[in-house]
């Protein structure tokens, strides 16, 4: 067999599972109705919770950046592409989480992806165990894998499981690490025990807010403020492609853990920084998520995930033969759990043909046998959107319910 004989069979492989995965060509801007491969749809699969990625004062300060800045940086942050923007965003951010992390001083990544494996592989060195949520994004565990660290998983949300392998444990450093927000299930880990056992156990407790930031607390700063934490053993990642609604991603900690990684994050180090025009960008967003336009569309995102909430439950009740479900989610993420891989690609076509794009999450992404539509609500939708979409997955159970 070939090379390319052999590639063929294991695409084929994926085939026959229905995991075969396509691109999608947009051919408009994010927004709550997009026109995908020529074709104009309703969209409930962006991450862009807050609607600021269509948002024109966004544009104006993209343009004003690019003007100002041109293209790119040209450098990794510590030869030369560390910009003034750069340090505003920074500085913005620390001020932001000065109330939840003592000496709070921030640094920033091209990704959240990045931000993940800097902050676990210059942490997790030999001396150290990392207690990972066993829900956790694939850039924290593949940080994991990276580290040269014990690592050990602990179950979802089982914080008195955690509690038992902590004391367990011999290692020098503890490193509990969990999203905020989990991305599949729209669910919050439950950060302040988690915190509770950092400081029992003397841990560092990395916590990734990509789903989070923007869209919790008064002020849109995220998991931490909408628990009200106040810690020194505190990471925060946060991402900046999601609510932020542009690009780019941070971390914020006390002031010696900061250098550190600058120091010996080499996601950090051997990168070139992002483009300043964007972070210059990063400024306006900031202001929006934190000022009455960011206040009003969270307002608008707990009175949609109801709506819809309600909508699902009913619909569940409504064709049990089907044995969909709902996760716990109390975010705008809200996934409606089909089963199968064939199955849940059936109902997104389904849906696509109606109009709506809800993409079908299947395996690696989430455990066998809970492939699921992943929806997500965004600030910008209305009411009448979240009924289109009710009404659609109606006629989509009644059609495979029929079949």
């Amino acid at each position: 067999m070939s090379l390319l004989e052999h590639l063929s069979a294991k695409l084929a492989a994926i085939e026959a599972q229905s995991l075969k995965r396509a691109l999608r060509r947009a051919d408009t801007g994010t927004a709550p109705r997009q026109t995908i491969n020529g074709r104009p749809l309703l969209m409930f699969c962006a991450n862009d919770y807050l609607g600021l990625a269509a948002e024109p004062a966004l544009a104006d300060a993209l343009a004003e950046g690019a003007r100002k800045w041109g293209g790119g940086s040209g450098a990794s942050p510590l030869v030369s592409g560390h910009s003034a923007a750069h340090e505003a965003v920074t500085d913005t951010l620390a001020r932001w989480y000065a109330p939840h992390i003592p000496q709070a001083r921030a640094i920033s990544f091209c990704t959240g992806y990045m931000a993940n494996l800097a902050v676990v592989t210059a942490l997790g060195d030999e001396h150290t165990e990392i207690f990972s949520e066993q829900l956790n994004h694939a850039s924290l565990i593949d940080a994991a894998r990276l580290a040269k660290a014990t690592v050990t998983r602990y179950g979802h949300a089982d914080v008195a499981g955690l509690r038992t392998l902590l004391a367990a444990s011999t290692a020098k450093v503890k490193l509990i690490v969990t999203d905020a927000v989990f991305s599949m299930d729209g669910d919050l880990a439950p950060v302040p025990e988690l915190l509770a056992l950092a400081s029992e156990f003397d841990a560092w407790l990395v916590v990734d807010d990509a789903h989070g930031f923007g869209v919790l607390g008064a002020q849109g700063r995220g998991t931490l403020e909408h628990f009200g934490l106040n810690s020194e053993r505190l990471i925060l990642i946060g991402t900046l492609g999601k609510a932020a609604g542009l690009a780019g991603a941070f971390v914020v900690a006390h002031a010696t853990i900061t250098e550190y990684l600058l120091q010996a994050a080499r996601n950090f180090i051997f990168s070139t920084a992002s483009p300043p025009a964007i972070e210059h960008a990063l400024l306006t967003s900031l202001a929006l998520i934190e000022g009455p336009v960011g206040q009003a569309r969270r307002a608008n995102l707990v009175a949609l995930q109801a709506r819809l909430r309600t909508g699902l439950e009913t619909l569940i009740q409504a064709h049990p033969a089907l044995g969909w479900a709902l996760t716990p989610a109390t975010t705008p993420i809200q996934p409606l759990i089909v089963g199968g891989n064939a199955d849940v690609m059936l109902a997104a076509a389904r849906l696509e043909a109606g109009g709506i794009r809800v993409p079908g999450i299947r395996p690696p992404t989430v455990a066998a046998g809970t492939a699921r539509l992943r929806i997500t609500l965004c600030g910008t939708h209305t009411e009448a959107d979240v009924d289109q979409l009710l009404a659609t997955l109606r006629a989509t159970a009644q059609e495979l319910e029929a079949a």
